[in-house]
């Protein structure tokens, strides 16, 4: 039994506060500093939030400054480098981790996780079933559920992401919801709403203030035709965010409905933001920004270039669907 979405979400933050204001009077140990980069950058991640990524990744880089010889510094950092996809630098702070003696396991399961992120699933793979055949427990089966959802084996990684609910032992919904949000995005991907819909609905009732798995339920909605309460839930998510992705999913279904006028507003807040992000962090958001401009952005060519870019950084399944489908569009155009 885990405890509520909003108690979860308050210890959340106190937890943060209180490691914050020891890191402040520089009397946190390392274990500390690493909960508090890991705990930051979910807390960013469950309210949709940018900075709150941002930040996690100075913090990772403030924890090495201080911390240069403790192992967990890098493996840190390596986790915010991969997040923004900066995979090289990943490495190279697992390599250093490792020279400075993280322990064997914990550096094949953190390497198998950025392989993972950079679309090299056979060496992920590998590296998870490696782990898995020494224990069965939530982490090992949520990765290897991960590794085949990002391959595009949705029904795989159902079974996966399934046998590692079931053998979670913790208190906190969070890990849990992240869990059941990834299953849910898995099915999105492989083109079947109406099997990703109750593992987001399991998600939002697990933890209510899930802003991701809010926004990819108001997605389905509009989907099915109820795009009055799409609107009205993607308004609020999307100031609530700063994550354009949520401004550009919202200009997408008012244009669907006819609100020209508001679906140019959002569209153009978009385009701003991914314009700020790209010069920021070219490499995290170069699919989304293709996305954007092949849609509701209106620039095929651009969205082609960006596509090309990100299949270059990470050759995955869903990164060479969309360097096809902007050629159809660029085609089309000519």
């Amino acid at each position: 039994m885990t405890t509520t979405g909003v108690i979860a979400t308050r210890n959340l933050d106190a937890r943060i506060e209180g490691l914050t204001d020891q890191a402040s009077r520089e009397s946190l140990p390392g274990a500390g500093w690493a909960e508090l980069v890991e705990l930051t950058a979910l807390r960013g991640h469950v309210r949709g939030r940018v900075d709150e990524a941002e930040h996690a990744a100075s913090l990772a880089d403030a924890f090495v400054d201080r911390m240069p010889r403790d192992p967990r510094s890098r493996v840190a950092r390596a986790r915010l480098a991969a997040c923004f996809h900066r995979f090289p630098a990943a490495l190279a702070d697992l390599d250093a981790a490792a020279a400075l003696g993280l322990d064997r396991r914990s550096l094949d399961e953190e390497r198998a996780a950025v392989h993972q992120s950079a679309g090299r699933y056979d060496e992920a793979l590998a590296l998870h079933r490696h782990a898995l055949s020494r224990r069965h427990d939530f982490s090992t089966l949520g990765a290897l559920a991960r590794c085949h959802a990002e391959r595009g084996e949705a029904a795989d990684a159902e079974r996966w992401f399934m046998a590692a609910r079931r053998g979670y032992r913790g208190v906190s919904p969070l890990p849990l919801a992240v869990l059941e949000f990834q299953c849910g995005q898995a099915w999105l991907y492989g083109g079947s709403p109406a099997h990703a819909r109750p593992w987001l609905e399991a998600a939002t009732r697990r933890l209510p203030s899930y802003l991701p798995a809010q926004a990819r339920l108001a997605g389905i909605d509009a989907g099915r035709g109820d795009s009055a309460g799409a609107v009205g839930e993607l308004r609020r998510i999307a100031l609530g965010s700063d994550d354009p992705y949520y401004e550009a999913q919202l200009a997408g279904v008012l244009g669907g409905r006819g609100a020209w006028g508001e679906a140019r507003f959002w569209r153009a807040r978009a385009a701003v933001h991914y314009e700020s992000l790209l010069a920021r962090h070219p490499e995290a958001y170069a699919d989304h920004a293709a996305e954007f401009w092949l849609t509701v952005g209106g620039d095929p060519g651009r969205a082609l270039r960006l596509a090309l870019w990100n299949l270059a950084l990470r050759p995955t399944p869903r990164a060479r669907a969309l360097v096809e489908r902007a050629r159809c569009r660029v085609g089309e155009q000519q």
